[in-house]
C-alpha cells in the first residue's frame, strides 16, 4: 500500500492497515514524499503486521516530478517483488500504469483537476497537462478504481472518462478513539491545512471576530515552500498530533469547515463522532455524507457562515440535537465497515484475471462541463 504524510491519506492509510491487521493480513505501506515524523512513525510501527518502508521522491502533483516518478516506480516493483505481495493498493494514480503481474487497486482521494475547478472556477494552467494525462493512464490501468463518495467519482468520469471498473467505499473512523467530553466548552473547532484554498478556512477567519465564542484551528497556514498567510482572527494551533486533536474535538461544540472542495473528509467524521455539530460547505461529496446532520453554508458566502454559526451559538437546544444526528450518522462510517469492504475488493481482484488497460484520451484543457 502506498501512502505520503501530507494530507489525510496517512491517517486513512493506517486506519485501513490497522484494521486489515486484525483480520491477519500483513501490509507493507510504502511512503513517498516527506518523511514520517517521529510521532507519524511511532503511529505505524504499533500496528501489528505492518512494516513501514520510506522512498524519498516526490509526489506525482508536485513541480518537474518525472525523474522521480520513475525511480519511485523502481522502487516500488522492487520493494512489492521482495515481500511477494498479493494485492498493489495505491493511494495515487501514476504508477498504477508500472508492469505489476499483480492486481492493482487505485484509490482517488482527490485529484488535482477537480480541485482546480472546485477552487478556481475556471480553465486549468496548460502546465498540468502531464499530470493528467499519468492521472488517465494510471487509473486506465488500475484493475479496479475506488472513490470514497460518489462525487469523487462522478468526477474522476467527468475529467478522465467513464470507469467501468470502479466502487464507492466510504472513509471510517474508530468511534471508541473520536468521543466528546461530558461538558463541552463554549467553542468552535475547525481542522485542515489553512494555506490549502480547498478548505477555505480564510472565510472561517473573516466572521470568527463577530462571534461570541473563540474559533480554533489545527493545521499549518504555511505551504512546503513557507509561503502563506496567518489568519488573524483564529487561534491557530498548528500541526495537532492525534492524541492532542482527540481532546480539541472532545471540548469543541462546533466543528466549521466551509470547504470549496472535500471528497471526504476525516476531520468532519472525526469532530462528528466528537459530539460536534457540524457547519460545511455546500458541496455534493458532503451532502452525499451529512445531509440531515449537518448545516450547510455556500463557501463563499461569510455572511451565511456567520449567520448559521451564530444560530447555532443562541440556540443550545438545536446545536445539541444537531450533534447528536452527527454522531450518530458518523457511526455508519466505521471502521470494521470500511475493512470488510475493501476485503470484499481484494478477494475479486485476486478472483478474477488482470484486464488489458484502456487507453484514455485527456483532453488539452480537461476540465468538466
Amino acid at each position: 500500500m502506498t501512502a505520503d504524510t501530507v494530507g489525510g491519506i496517512w491517517d486513512y492509510a493506517l486506519e485501513l492497515a490497522g484494521g486489515l491487521s486484525r483480520r491477519g493480513i500483513h501490509v507493507t505501506l510504502a511512503v513517498m514524499g516527506r518523511e514520517p515524523t517521529p510521532a507519524q512513525r511511532q503511529s505505524a510501527l504499533v500496528i501489528p503486521r505492518l512494516d513501514l518502508h520510506h522512498g524519498d521522491f516526490l509526489l506525482e502533483w508536485m513541480e518537474k516530478p518525472e525523474d522521480d516518478l520513475r525511480r519511485a516506480g523502481d522502487w516500488l516493483l522492487n520493494l512489492a517483488k521482495r515481500v511477494r505481495a498479493d494485492v498493489i493498493h495505491l493511494n495515487s494514480y501514476a504508477h498504477a500504469a508500472l508492469p505489476w503481474n499483480r492486481p492493482v487497486l487505485v484509490v482517488a482521494h482527490s485529484c488535482v483537476l477537480s480541485w482546480w475547478q472546485a477552487v478556481h472556477r475556471g480553465p486549468i494552467p496548460a502546465d498540468w497537462q502531464p499530470y493528467a494525462r499519468r492521472v488517465a493512464d494510471g487509473l486506465a490501468a488500475a484493475d479496479q478504481v475506488v472513490a470514497p463518495t460518489q462525487a469523487m467519482l462522478d468526477a474522476l468520469e467527468v475529467h478522465y472518462g467513464l470507469m467501468p471498473r470502479s466502487r464507492v467505499i466510504w472513509n471510517g473512523r474508530d468511534a471508541s478513539v473520536w468521543h466528546g467530553q461530558p461538558h463541552k466548552r463554549p467553542g468552535i473547532i475547525s481542522v485542515g491545512r489553512i494555506w490549502d484554498e480547498a478548505k477555505n478556512i480564510h472565510a472561517l477567519d473573516s466572521v470568527a471576530a463577530r462571534l461570541d465564542w473563540p474559533v480554533a484551528v489545527a493545521g499549518s497556514w504555511q505551504r512546503l515552500d513557507g509561503s502563506g498567510e496567518r489568519p488573524k482572527n483564529l487561534q491557530c494551533l498548528g500541526v495537532v498530533p492525534s492524541d492532542e486533536l482527540v481532546k480539541l474535538y472532545g471540548d469543541a461544540r462546533i466543528f466549521a469547515l466551509p470547504a470549496r472542495y472535500e471528497p471526504f473528509g476525516l476531520s468532519i467524521l472525526e469532530a462528528a463522532l466528537s459530539g460536534c455539530a457540524l457547519v460545511l460547505g455546500d458541496l455534493p461529496s458532503l451532502r452525499e455524507l451529512w445531509t440531515g446532520a449537518a448545516v450547510f453554508v455556500p463557501p463563499d458566502d461569510h455572511k451565511a457562515l456567520s449567520r448559521e454559526l451564530k444560530r447555532l451559538i443562541s440556540h443550545p437546544a438545536h446545536l445539541a440535537t444537531l450533534a447528536l444526528a452527527a454522531r450518530h450518522r458518523a457511526r455508519s462510517y466505521g471502521t470494521e465497515r470500511m475493512v470488510a469492504r475493501y476485503l470484499n475488493v481484494y478477494a475479486d481482484l485476486l478472483d478474477a484475471p488482470r484486464t488489458v488497460p484502456l487507453h484514455r484520451e485527456v483532453a488539452a484543457v480537461p476540465l468538466g462541463s
